[in-house]
């Protein structure tokens, strides 16, 4: 428990430290943007060596023997997806921002508020949500969605909508859908087991977390197959 109180401790010095250099960097996308990752960067170094926890990324096998594996149909030539990824704590945010190029994430638009963290990143491209308009919104979400990915970026997406614990199994939103299809873009679909190690609340374990990329499935997939893809390795 002490290192679990020695962490949360640093982690929130290691927030406020760099909140003055986050506000400078208001002044440049580009800059916001740098500092973000390199932020998320000092999370994950944090964890590493306070609370012992490493991770690992796993990605679908591309070849056996020599012999590479058949491409899978719903890839896209261009390579474009919306990543769908499990949410159980910090620790995957964190490295799914600093691994993924030209990434952003659809929030809720409240977190946007939050003085200098909000506003970086508001200025680094996140995308706010208000899922209280319902369908009106959507669409205009997906709108905006569609102006970011056309301009090279890569949506990173929490269907579940919140942070779940290990073995919990929430319904997803069906946000996720409407964008793919509305998009025609192939979903490549994330789990972890980030929460054995970094817990929503209580104490946080040494370990290795592991994130795991699953095959693509295509824009058409139900919300039964993509949460089945999410799980099949998560906690």
């Amino acid at each position: 428990m002490i290192r679990t109180m020695l962490f949360k401790f640093a982690l929130a010095v290691w927030f406020i430290l760099w909140s003055p250099a986050l506000l400078l960097g208001l002044i440049s996308k580009k800059l916001t943007r740098y500092l973000v990752l390199a932020d998320a960067g000092g999370v994950l170094w944090l964890a590493r060596v306070i609370a012992g926890i490493k991770y690992n990324i796993h990605y679908p096998p591309r070849e056996e023997n020599g012999i590479p594996f058949k491409r899978n149909e719903n890839d896209r030539l261009d390579g474009k997806a919306i990543i769908a990824a499990k949410h159980m704590s910090i620790l995957e945010i964190a490295i799914l921002a600093t691994h993924i190029t030209n990434s952003f994430f659809i929030i809720k638009r409240e977190l946007m508020w939050i003085p200098i963290y909000g506003w970086a990143f508001w200025r680094m491209g996140f995308q706010g949500v208000n899922r209280a308009k319902g369908s009106t919104n959507m669409q205009q979400l997906t709108n905006s969605v569609a102006k970011k990915i056309m301009d090279k970026q890569i949506l990173i997406i929490f269907p579940e909508g919140t942070r779940v614990k290990p073995g919990q199994k929430i319904k997803l939103k069906r946000g996720l859908l409407f964008i793919a299809e509305s998009l025609k873009l192939p979903i490549l679909p994330v789990g972890t087991d980030a929460g054995l190690y970094w817990p929503k609340r209580g104490r946080m374990h040494s370990g290795t977390a592991n994130v795991y990329f699953e095959p693509v499935l295509p824009c058409t997939a139900s919300l039964e197959e993509i949460r089945e893809a999410i799980n099949r390795h998560s906690a």
